[in-house]
C-alpha cells in the first residue's frame, strides 16, 4: 500500500496561520457586532422609552396645573371682600369674626379646598374656614412661613410645606389684602392638600416623584419614596428648612443613585437604591418653572433583554452572512484564478495533443494511401509493363525500317512511342502524387468528376483484370472545396472496397454517380457483393474494424476516411442498396 494514499501531506505552516487569522477576524467581528447590536438595542429601547415617559410626565404635570390654577385665584378675589377688609381694621369684632368662619366655611366647601384662612399683618389667623374642628388654625401665628413673607413682599406666594398644625403637607396660595388707599391690612391664604391628587396616581406604572426646588420628594405615587432627597442638602439649605419647618419632623434621607448613561438633557440611564431596593431605571425629569418644581418619572426597562438578545442575534447573523459572504468571494476569486490556470494548462496540453493527433492522423492517411498503392501495386506494374514490352516492340520495328530506308514509317513509330511515354509518365506521375505525404487543413477548389477521373485511372489496371462493369452518372458542374489528395484518398478507399466485396461475386457492377442536393454535392459508390450485415453495419467506420478475412486488412481505411471528410466539413454515410453496399460522401458544395 502506497503511504501518500493513507496519509494526507501536512498543511503549510503559512497557511495554518492565514486560516488562524481569518477565524480570529470573524471572531473578533462576531463580538463587535454582538456589542453593537446590544448597544444599538439599548439606546433604541430608551430613546422610546423616553419619549413615552415624557408623554406620561406631561400629562401628569397638567393634572397638577390645572388643580393649582383652579383655586389659585381664590385668595386674589376674595381679598376685594369688603367684609374681610372690614375685619382686618377692627380685629376685635366678635360678630363679624363669627360671621367670617361661617362664611369662609360656605365657600370652602363649595371651592373644594381644604382651609380657607386670613392673617392680619403680624402673622396671627383671625379667621379660618376649620374654625369648629380641633387642629382650627385661628389664634395660629404663621408669619415664619415663606407663603406669608413672600405674599407681603410680592402680594402673593405659592409654597409647599408639611402643615405645622395638622402635619399633613399642602400646597399654600397666599394674596396679600389691602385698603382702598393701597394699605397693608392682612394676608388670604388657601390650602390645598394634594392627597387625593397623589391617592389617584396610585397604581400608575413607574415611579413618579414630585421634587420642590431642593429636590426634595414632596409627592409620589410610592408613599414610601416620599421625602426623599435627590441630591445632597448642605447644612445651610438644612438651617432653612428647620426655621420655615417646611417638612416638619421629616428625616429626608437621600435617595442614592448611580447615572450609568444620559441618554438626552433630560434623561438617563440610572441604579437607584430606593425602598424596593437596587434597580435600574430611565429617569425621566420634566420642569415646572411655575410652581418651581420638578416631575420625575422611573421606568423600569421592561423586555429591554429581549429587545436586546433580538438585536444582538440580528447584528450576529448580518456579520455571519457578510463574513461568508465575503470569505465565498474570494473563495471563488481564487477558485477563478486556478480555473484560469487550469484552464490555460488545458488549452496548451490540447494544443500539444491536438497537434500529435494530427501527425498521427496524417501518418494514419499516408499509411493508408501506401496500403492503396501496395493492394494497387500488382495491377500498375501490368498496366507499365505493357507499355514497355509495345515500346521494345516499336525499337525493334524502328531499326527494320531505318535499315529499310522507309523514314515516314519510322516518324509514325515514333509518334507511337512518344504515346506510350506520355501515358506511363502521367501514370507515375500521378502516383508520385497520390503518394507525397501533405500535411492537412489544405483547401482548393475542386470539380468532384476529375478526382473520380484521377482515382478510376489508378484502378483501372484491376477493374479490368477483375473483369469489373463500370457504371457512372457524374454532373460534371459539382465542385466542393477541399484537398484533392485526401479527397482522392477516401474516393480510393470506397472503391477498393466495393471491388473487395465483389471479389467472390458472380456479377461484378460498380456504379459511382455525382450530383448535387441544394449545398450540398453527393458522391456515391455502390457495388454488387451483396452488401453489409445489419449487426456490423453501425461500426463500419470504427478504427480496426473489417470484415475481410485476417491478413488482408487493419479495418482503418474507413476510418480515416470518415475522419478525413469530417475534418472537411463533410459526412459519410453507409446503408445497403439493391445489390449491394453503398457508400454515400457528402461535402458541402463550393461557393
Amino acid at each position: 500500500m502506497r503511504l501518500d494514499s493513507v496519509f494526507e501531506p501536512p498543511m503549510p505552516l503559512q497557511h495554518r496561520y492565514r486560516v488562524l487569522f481569518t477565524v480570529l477576524v470573524i471572531l473578533a467581528g462576531l463580538l463587535a457586532s454582538l456589542w453593537l447590536g446590544g448597544r444599538y438595542a439599548e439606546q433604541r429601547a430608551w430613546a422610546e422609552r423616553s419619549v413615552e415617559a415624557r408623554g406620561q410626565l406631561l400629562l401628569y404635570a397638567q393634572s397638577i396645573r390645572t388643580l393649582v390654577e383652579r383655586f389659585s385665584s381664590v385668595p386674589e378675589v376674595l381679598a376685594l371682600d369688603s367684609d374681610i377688609r372690614s375685619l382686618l381694621r377692627a380685629p376685635q369684632d366678635r360678630q363679624l369674626r363669627l360671621a367670617l368662619n361661617q362664611r369662609l366655611e360656605r365657600l370652602n366647601a363649595a371651592a373644594g379646598s381644604t382651609v380657607l384662612y386670613l392673617l392680619d399683618t403680624r402673622g396671627e389667623t383671625l379667621v379660618a374656614s376649620n374654625w369648629r374642628d380641633w387642629s382650627s388654625f385661628v389664634g395660629n401665628n404663621y408669619a415664619f412661613r415663606p407663603y406669608f413673607q413672600d405674599a407681603l413682599r410680592d402680594d402673593g406666594a405659592r409654597y409647599f410645606a408639611v402643615g405645622v398644625t395638622t402635619g399633613i403637607p399642602g400646597y399654600f396660595l397666599s394674596h396679600v389684602v389691602r385698603d382702598d388707599d393701597g394699605t397693608l391690612l392682612g394676608v388670604l391664604v388657601v390650602k390645598l392638600e394634594l392627597e387625593d391628587l397623589q391617592r389617584e396616581w396610585l397604581g400608575q406604572p413607574g415611579v413618579l416623584l414630585v421634587a420642590d426646588s431642593y429636590q426634595v420628594v414632596i409627592l409620589s405615587n410610592k408613599p414610601a419614596w416620599r421625602f426623599r432627597a435627590l441630591q445632597p442638602l448642605d447644612e445651610q439649605a438644612r438651617a432653612e428648612l428647620v426655621e420655615v419647618r417646611r417638612y416638619a419632623e421629616q428625616a429626608l434621607q437621600p435617595l442614592a443613585h448611580q447615572v450609568h448613561r444620559h441618554i438626552d438633557g433630560d434623561a438617563a440611564w440610572a441604579r437607584v437604591e430606593g425602598p424596593d431596593g437596587s434597580r435600574d431605571y430611565l429617569w425621566q425629569r420634566l420642569a415646572m418653572p411655575e410652581e418651581g418644581w420638578t416631575l420625575h418619572l422611573l421606568s423600569e426597562p421592561s423586555g429591554l433583554a429581549d429587545s436586546v438578545r433580538s438585536y444582538r442575534l440580528a447584528a450576529a447573523g448580518v456579520w455571519m452572512t457578510l463574513a461568508f459572504l465575503l470569505l465565498f468571494l474570494i473563495q471563488r476569486r481564487k477558485n477563478q484564478r486556478l480555473q484560469a490556470g487550469i484552464r490555460e494548462r488545458l488549452e496548451r496540453e490540447v494544443e500539444l495533443r491536438t497537434a500529435e493527433l494530427r501527425e498521427a492522423q496524417d501518418g494514419l492517411v499516408h499509411a493508408a494511401k501506401m496500403a492503396a498503392l501496395g493492394q494497387m501495386s500488382a495491377a500498375l506494374a501490368h498496366e507499365i509493363n505493357q507499355p514497355l514490352t509495345a515500346l521494345q516492340m516499336q525499337l525493334g520495328s524502328l531499326r527494320l525500317l531505318l535499315d529499310s530506308g522507309r523514314p515516314e514509317a519510322v516518324r509514325e513509330g515514333l509518334q507511337r512511342i512518344d504515346g506510350l511515354l506520355q501515358r506511363m509518365a502521367a501514370l507515375t506521375g500521378h502516383l508520385k502524387t497520390f503518394a507525397r505525404k501533405t500535411p492537412a487543413g489544405l483547401s482548393e477548389r475542386l470539380c468532384l468528376a476529375d478526382v473520380l477521373e484521377q482515382a478510376l485511372q489508378l484502378l483501372a489496371p484491376r477493374m479490368r483484370s477483375e473483369q469489373v462493369e463500370l457504371r457512372t452518372q457524374v454532373d460534371a458542374g459539382a465542385e466542393v472545396l477541399g484537398d484533392a489528395i485526401r479527397i482522392e484518398q477516401v474516393i480510393l478507399n470506397l472503391l477498393h472496397n466495393a471491388l473487395d466485396a465483389m471479389t467472390e461475386s458472380e456479377v461484378r457492377i460498380l456504379q459511382v454517380g455525382i450530383s448535387r442536393e441544394g449545398e450540398t454535392c453527393l458522391l456515391s459508390v455502390e457495388d454488387s457483393g451483396g452488401g453489409i450485415a445489419e449487426e456490423t453495419l453501425g461500426r463500419v467506420f470504427e478504427p480496426f474494424f473489417t470484415t475481410k478475412p485476417v491478413g488482408q486488412g487493419l479495418g482503418l481505411g474507413l476510418a480515416v476516411s470518415y475522419g478525413i471528410v469530417r475534418d472537411l466539413g463533410g459526412s459519410l454515410e453507409a446503408h445497403n442498396g439493391a445489390l449491394g453496399a453503398v457508400f454515400t460522401l457528402r461535402l458541402p458544395t463550393a461557393p
